[in-house]
């Protein structure tokens, strides 16, 4: 799994988006990714790895991490290049979805995208989650748009 992730994340086209200083060291990939399983063993939750089923391709990640608000998660996905606008981000989100609100039971979910990535904003709308404010996100140093999805509001869609 290392080597995926150090794929992933070491990507100068997808960290653009979650890191304003470009890619990340192959440490801070490999921290993120005990990170991620201390989450799955405590949790239940982590960014779940995605493969197409066919050629068993690495596409990316997908999944959900803790919050400081109850019954609230923070929803969010990063796909390598080579598998953007081609509607894997909505099967994988939507599979995701299902798991936070079915069977975790979670109220709501929360999710933002870098003001510069359109695509996670279309992805977002997609889903059903709901703008609610611009937030200040560190690891950019800018002001992302946040979104909400409750569970209503997910039974509703």
């Amino acid at each position: 799994m290392a080597n995926l992730a150090i794929k992933l994340w070491t990507d100068p086209q997808v960290a653009r988006f979650i890191n304003k200083n470009g890619a990340f060291t192959e440490s801070e990939c490999l921290a993120r990714l005990e990170t991620e399983i201390h989450n799955f063993k405590t949790s239940k939750i982590q960014y779940f790895p995605i493969f197409l089923k066919e050629q068993n391709n690495f596409v990316g990640v997908c999944g959900l991490r803790p919050t400081n608000k109850a019954n609230t998660l923070e929803f969010g996905i990063h796909l390598l290049p080579d598998f953007w606008h081609q509607g894997l981000a909505f099967e994988a989100s939507s599979a995701i979805l299902n798991y936070a609100f079915d069977d975790l039971k979670v109220h709501s979910l929360i999710a933002g995208h870098h003001p510069n990535n359109s695509s996670s904003k279309k992805l977002l709308v997609k889903l059903g989650f709901h703008f609610i404010k611009n937030e200040y996100y560190l690891p950019t140093g800018l002001e992302h748009p946040t979104y909400n999805l409750s569970v209503q509001q997910y039974i509703d869609k």
